[in-house]
């Protein structure tokens, strides 16, 4: 009896951990490349495509998208490099953090969160994280 209870436990625990870091994924990175090379060639409209139904109906349409990533993250519209970190699962949901450097040189940690969606992952929402996030 007690060591039934101490596995149901153990088991509500670890599903309550606050972040576990996984492998990457090669979907879930092709959808958040896949929407930069978007926003590089001025396509608000397939940029679009990659976001959540959520997202997409906070924004829209495509224009009214690709003007709050202007104005909001201007650092993705045509970055010199990005680097895919690591794939994180917190509170049921999966975030993958990108580092971005922009044209400037300048480095930005973004984290973004991912959303299983017919035919694929979706972008659920971007979120810039703090310099002290980077480690430095």
């Amino acid at each position: 009896m007690l060591r039934a209870a101490l596995i149901a436990l153990t088991i509500s625990l670890a599903g309550m951990a606050p972040a576990q870091t996984g492998a990457s994924d090669p979907e879930i990175e092709a959808v958040i490349q896949g929407q930069i090379d978007a926003l590089k060639a001025d396509d608000f409209e397939t940029a679009f495509s990659f976001a959540s139904p959520s997202i997409k109906r906070i924004f829209g349409t495509p224009d009214r998208f690709g003007t709050m990533v202007e104005q909001g993250y201007p650092m993705i519209i045509a970055p010199g490099e990005v680097k895919f970190l690591e794939l994180r699962q917190i509170a049921g949901s999966l975030w993958q953090k990108v580092l971005v450097r922009d044209a400037k040189g300048a480095f930005f940690l973004l984290d973004y969160q991912m959303l299983p969606g017919e035919g694929g992952w979706q972008i659920d929402g971007v979120q810039l994280l703090q310099a002290e996030q980077l480690g430095a």
